[in-house]
């Protein structure tokens, strides 16, 4: 087990058909971290009240979660959107804390400002409604992800993101993208930081945005990907983590009828 002072996953939509909770279990099990960021959607309330899905999955990575606080880790949890019902029990029990936002300050000692990223969308914060149809759009192109893929199975190729693709492919969102990053960067001077940790818009990545360290710690729908922190401070993005392949016994062979 890898072991690292400070990890941040975030938007893994439990509740939704498109969370990959098998592949945050095995990163949950893989990697051993002092602290542990949860920067919001961890549980997606939109889609549950269209419909409980909520298979073991789901269950146990919220388990692992509270094992791992109860073994020690120090875990925070940052409401977003699609959650944002836990912001009435900001507090503290034992070793999990439940808050708006933080400031974690790496082995290095810079000051980095932890927030899910909502609070800068527009659409969310002003038009809700559109944000909801929004959503219902993209769970569509999540659900498409499934047969698709099952189809690229057949043929030899690996996993590919419906959503994902359409997501990077119209102008408008990449426009989007880009003034949300600057927006959050804008916004994290205020608080006399170095850099700003999000999650919210499914686009993970690291970039300097004028004096600002940008950190984006992408989903767990889409990009299957966390932010880590070694023991020098340096905070490194993984994208694309995978479940372990599903293990299929062997047929025993038959034995043939005497003729």
């Amino acid at each position: 087990m890898k072991t690292y002072r400070a990890a941040w996953i975030s938007d893994l939509h439990l509740g939704t058909k498109g969370s990959q909770a098998e592949a945050m279990l095995r990163f949950l099990r893989d990697y051993d971290v002092e602290q542990l960021y949860v920067v919001g959607d961890l549980i997606d309330v939109w889609q549950l009240r269209r419909g409980i899905y909520w298979p073991q999955a789901h269950n146990d990575v919220i388990q692992k979660i509270l094992r791992k606080a109860r073994k020690g880790t120090r875990v925070i949890y940052i409401p977003g959107n699609h959650d944002e019902f836990v912001t009435s029990f900001f507090g503290t029990y034992g070793n999990i804390e439940i808050r708006q936002n933080a400031i974690h300050v790496t082995a290095d000692g810079r000051r980095l400002f932890v927030m899910h990223g909502h609070e800068l969308d527009t659409v969310v914060q002003n038009i809700k409604w559109l944000a909801f149809v929004g959503d219902v759009g993209y769970q569509l192109l999540l659900r498409l992800n499934t047969p698709v893929n099952a189809l690229r199975k057949i043929f030899g190729l690996g996993y590919w993101s419906l959503s994902a693709y359409v997501k990077k492919r119209v102008k408008d969102a990449v426009s989007f993208i880009g003034k949300f990053e600057e927006a959050i960067a804008r916004y994290a001077r205020d608080f006399s930081v170095s850099g700003v940790i999000c999650g919210h818009i499914h686009s993970p990545g690291i970039r300097r945005i004028d004096n600002i360290e940008y950190f984006n710690s992408g989903d767990w729908v889409e990009s299957c990907s966390a932010l880590i922190e070694d023991h020098r401070g340096n905070i490194e993005l993984i994208t694309n983590f995978v479940a372990e392949p599903e293990i299929v016994e062997p047929l025993p062979e038959l034995e043939l009828a005497n003729r």
